[in-house]
């Protein structure tokens, strides 16, 4: 293994010397590619596998309920044995990476998203491997640019390759895979970095194709064409699948929240959790595990399959059925929120793809049943995925290349790109960031597509060169100001106590009257004339809080202290503008 090892130094020394910037950055975006390609198939392959052998025939049909429990047990065991109990999940941890200013992710990172959620996807937990892919992907990305020298923005585009790659592979969809990295990753996007995702989609599309079994990829072959008759249903179904992402959102992260909050205990909580799962999972098995199969039942024109395993299954009629599709679409948040609560490490792409084919099944369907009309149930399956995906994960383009792709086709573009706007519309109205994204980004964590505040949000007020102004005690008098006024040349000054704690300010403008009149100088004392600053800042302040400080209270100059409340300096709005502007000049091409 040394050997190797040394070997790819060798290797890695002599491309450096052969090759320019350009290509260098191909070459690692090519194995980035490649090893998040075949971690997709690896955790795609190894999913079926389990799920295979949970559905041989057996002679009690619902032993399969069983094994949700079983997958949290051993999710919560693999946490608290290897990981510490915890690991932080889907796409805000790879954003909180890229925002930390390092784009550095832990090398754990490349193998226990892949683990975890192996467990608990393919023992049942009703939950997606997007997001562990994604998040696999995106450490394989940034420690390959770790070991091969990258610096921070190329880091940032090799973890969205990782990423990219990751997502081509599972749907065998390059496309997709590039703006998804586009779309929800790079919020500053760079003409040059369609290359290096380019190459390393295609890489991972291309491990998909070669070493995956068809039956295993996500795909559908259309049987009926796009009529634009049926445009204003489709506009219908845009509005259902924006509102229906709102309460996707709403009811999986309070789901999550209850069931966290049932007991501190991870094994009890588990097999708490596992119960609803299984209890739901009794009355409406299409929740069982990502649920792919029986969407592929819709989009191919096969409803009555996904009632295969319902008990009452003989008792379903047209009607009944359209009741089962509504009540599934409604329970899916409610399942995957169990999940990801118990202890399980999952997405939620798969799950709104999921809620999605049944929405749009059922708008379909409830037409048809009418007798009046005859909408194709199984384009507005597919239609219905892409317009509660983009609701949900807030990706509208990524949501309508989806869906082209693996319907290996653009006849449906049309109606993908009505019913994608305006779910995304409806949402944003409600909710400007995603469920997964909120909180952080109105922390600042996290970069978001306001480029201002992404800037600010790098800088941090202990990288800034303070104004070290001149300080005066609240003990001494006018004269001793005076003594300091003749060898600075300032018209502001810090006052601070004995202990050197920050008090207010002087300034000179409003003593001007005073110090023209030198009777009594020595006996006025400071305090007297000490005003309160109009803010105070501390180290640790975010800056677009700081630059929110100076706009409200139209001040220039602001004093910074520490937590024992000690004056550090003054920071000017001059400083931030120059540091912004340096910043600004740097996010120029990679390779120019």
């Amino acid at each position: 293994m040394k050997k190797i090892v040394q070997l790819y130094k060798f290797l890695l020394i002599y491309l450096r010397q052969r090759l320019n910037r350009l290509q260098y950055m191909m070459f690692v975006a090519v194995i980035t590619g490649l090893i998040a390609g075949l971690a997709a198939v690896l955790l795609k392959t190894f999913v079926h596998f389990l799920q295979e052998w949970i559905n041989r025939p057996v002679k009690n049909d619902y032993i399969y309920l069983l094994f949700p429990i079983i997958g949290l047990l051993i999710v919560v065991l693999l946490k608290k044995r290897f990981f510490h109990g915890y690991i932080e999940k889907g796409v805000a941890m790879v954003l909180r990476s890229i925002a930390g200013k390092s784009s550095f992710i832990p090398l754990s990172d490349t193998y226990k998203h892949m683990v975890t959620s192996a467990f608990t996807v393919g023992l049942g937990g009703s939950a997606g491997l997007e997001a562990p892919i994604v998040s696999t992907g995106a450490a394989i990305g940034s420690n390959t640019g770790r070991i091969h020298g990258m610096e921070y923005r190329e880091r940032t585009l090799l973890i969205a390759c990782g990423a990219a790659a990751g997502i081509a592979a599972v749907f065998n969809a390059p496309i997709a895979g590039v703006i998804f990295a586009i779309e929800i990753l790079l919020t500053e996007t760079i003409v040059s970095y369609f290359i290096p995702l380019m190459i390393a989609a295609v890489t991972g599309a291309l491990c998909s194709r070669i070493i995956l079994q068809e039956s295993i990829l996500f795909n559908f072959r259309l049987r009926e064409a796009f009529d634009y008759y049926n445009v204003p249903f489709y506009i219908l179904l845009g509005f259902a699948s924006g509102f229906v992402s709102l309460y996707y959102a709403r009811v999986f992260k309070s789901t999550e929240k209850k069931v966290v909050g049932i007991t501190q205990r991870p094994y009890q909580r588990a097999i708490v959790a596992g119960i609803f799962l299984v209890l739901l999972m009794a009355v409406f098995p299409p929740l069982f595990g990502e649920g792919y199969n029986t969407i592929s039942l819709l989009a191919n024109g096969n409803p009555q399959g996904v009632v295969e395993k319902f008990i009452g299954r003989e008792y379903i009629n047209e009607w009944g059925l359209l009741l089962f599709a509504g009540a599934i679409f409604l329970l899916k948040p409610i399942a995957a929120g169990i999940t990801i609560g118990g202890g399980g490490n999952g997405g939620n792409f798969a799950p709104s793809l999921f809620v999605g084919a049944y929405l749009g099944f059922f708008v379909s369907r409830l037409a048809n049943n009418t007798k009046w009309l005859t909408l194709p149930e199984a384009n507005f399956s597919l239609v219905g995925m892409a317009g509660v995906l983009s609701g949900v994960m807030y990706c509208p383009l990524t949501a309508i290349f989806l869906i082209a792709e693996i319907t290996n086709g653009y006849e449906l573009f049309i109606p993908l790109m009505l019913v994608s706007a305006i779910s995304f519309f409806i949402v944003k109205h409600f909710e400007p960031y995603s469920m997964e994204t909120k909180q952080l980004a109105m922390e600042g964590s996290i970069f978001t597509h306001r480029k201002e505040d992404n800037i600010l949000s790098q800088l941090r007020v202990a990288d800034f060169r303070l104004e070290q102004y001149a300080t005066i005690r609240n003990d001494q008098s006018l004269a001793d100001l005076v003594n300091l006024i003749n060898n600075v040349n300032k018209n502001l000054f810090a006052v601070t106590d004995k202990d050197n704690r920050f008090v207010g300010i002087v300034e000179l403008n409003d003593l001007k009257g005073r110090l023209f009149d030198p009777s009594g100088l020595a006996q006025a004392k400071i305090q007297t004339y000490v005003k309160k600053a109009p803010a105070v800042i501390t180290p640790e302040e975010p800056m677009k809080k700081v630059m929110e400080k100076m706009d409200i209270t139209q001040s220039w100059y602001l004093p910074v202290v520490n937590s024992e409340k000690e004056f550090i300096g003054f920071l000017s709005k001059a400083i931030i503008f120059e540091k912004y502007r340096e910043a600004l000049a740097n996010q120029a091409d990679l390779y120019t």
